[in-house]
């Protein structure tokens, strides 16, 4: 059994406890530019529970059967076999090979998808589909809880609501099964392998997008799909930009270079930064700064145990990243105070974390009944701490200015305590400095 149909029959089990039916897409083709499209990535909710990649598609659930039967039902909607459109656009599976080839009970054509709905759902309170993502597919959803409603008079009782999947497969999600967690531990390694030929092929001269251009050949190159998300691979004054993505600036001797990229492996995401001298060697300054923000990481890593909170492991980072601005001069006051004022957010304006999974920053609620969630085995959470130094910030001296610093790794939370999946990644100033010194020919085999 597959662990797609694993989560299916976890899933069915929850629909059944809250007597409602699902009804889970796929993503839809997005054109990139005139007639031509993006690759496509299945939703991540339809990829959970199918592990089905073709657009096209529709998943229901249906925990009491299909009226004439009693036993849980699996329907997949898909398009059916076409000799010609496969020629130009790709191999289908088909109507005929689905059930075997992905375990659902039955498998029905997309262009008949409305009409048979309706069917599929009578007598079910409520229908779990998320609105918003599509309008179109949203008039129809709305029409066939509209023609349900209107079979009451008939003893047929129609849907109360659209339940968004939030509270029921975004909470099944967030807690990985051991098929899960193999998957996210080779997207850890192959995004390890892609980081340390990036420490290696950093020189002056050179520019951001030849490191990006590396850090993704290696992904493909090692069975990825790819990025799980647009790569960050910036320079010097550009690492104090979050969510930098142009890539494209050449890199100066005596700056960082800061690499926020992860491969995805079968839509599961690996989430990593590193921060290394693009000449090879910290400055007294860089070193400073760096160390302080590797304490603070490993603090935080310290703090991710079951029973301990969400946003403990934030607060633990937070602690130490002030405690650091403080010994370097960049902050002054107790550091109680600093954090109460957020005297520290020019420097530190982000969380230190998030949930890691199908999606880079994963489903899953951060706070139950009104406090911070309580961190579980199976959890897989980034921590993620940087310090950010604005390269026109007056307030501080001008060896400080335009210093960014990220480090970020992916720790699932075990029984006993946790799991660094990424810990390979060099990480201390010594490994980090010791990998910028390795031979380029070395950087992939």
């Amino acid at each position: 059994m597959s662990i797609y149909q694993d989560h299916r029959d976890a899933y069915l089990q929850r629909l059944a406890e809250l007597g409602a039916a699902a009804v889970i897409p796929t993503a839809s083709e997005k054109t990139r530019n005139h007639d031509c499209t993006y690759r496509f990535r299945p939703h991540s909710d339809f990829w959970y529970l199918t592990g089905f990649a073709e657009p096209g598609s529709v998943l229901v659930l249906l925990p009491n059967g299909t009226g004439e039967e009693d036993s849980p039902r699996t329907v997949l909607f898909l398009r059916e076999r076409d000799r010609l459109k496969e020629i130009w656009n790709g191999r289908r599976l088909g109507l005929e090979r689905a059930p075997d080839e992905l375990g659902v009970d039955e498998a029905r054509l997309i262009d008949d998808l409305w009409e048979v709905l309706p069917q599929l759902l009578k007598g079910y309170a409520s229908i779990v589909y998320r609105t918003g993502e599509e309008e179109d597919r949203d008039r129809h959803m709305l029409d066939v809880t509209n023609r349900l409603r209107s079979m009451a008079r008939g003893g047929i009782v129609g849907p109360a609501a659209l339940v968004d999947p939030a509270p029921s497969l975004h909470e099944q999600r967030l807690i990985k099964s051991d098929g899960e967690i193999e998957i996210m531990r080779r997207a850890a390694t192959i995004t390890a392998e892609a980081h340390t030929a990036a420490m290696a092929a950093t020189a002056p001269g050179r520019n951001e997008a030849e490191i990006e251009a590396l850090i993704e050949y290696t992904f493909r190159m090692r069975g990825s799909t790819g990025p799980a998300y647009t790569s960050i691979v910036a320079g010097g004054a550009n690492a104090c930009i979050l969510h930098y993505v142009e890539n494209d600036m050449v890199m100066n001797d005596g700056d960082l270079l800061l690499v926020d990229a992860g491969a995805e492996v079968e839509y599961y995401a690996s989430d990593v930064t590193r921060t290394w001298p693009i000449g090879g060697t910290f400055n007294a300054e860089q070193r400073a700064v760096y160390q302080v923000v590797l304490e603070a990481q490993l603090a935080a890593i310290e703090h991710c145990r079951p029973g301990n909170t969400f946003i403990g492991v934030h607060d633990a980072a937070l602690e130490k990243l002030v405690e650091g601005l403080v010994e370097l001069g960049l902050l002054k006051g107790s550091v109680d105070t600093l954090i109460e004022e957020h005297a520290y957010d020019r420097f530190y304006m982000h969380k230190t974390g998030h949930w890691l999974g199908l999606d880079v920053h994963d489903q899953g609620a951060y706070s139950v009944d009104g406090s911070s969630r309580k961190l579980q085995a199976g959890m897989v959470t980034t921590v993620e701490p940087g310090l950010y130094i604005a390269e026109d910030d007056e307030t501080v001296e001008a060896r400080w200015r335009g210093i960014g610093v990220r480090i970020e790794d992916d720790i699932l939370i075990t029984k006993e305590g946790h799991e660094n999946l990424t810990a390979s990644i060099p990480k201390t100033i010594e490994e980090v400095e010791a990998a910028c010194a390795q031979s380029e020919l070395s950087r992939v085999g």
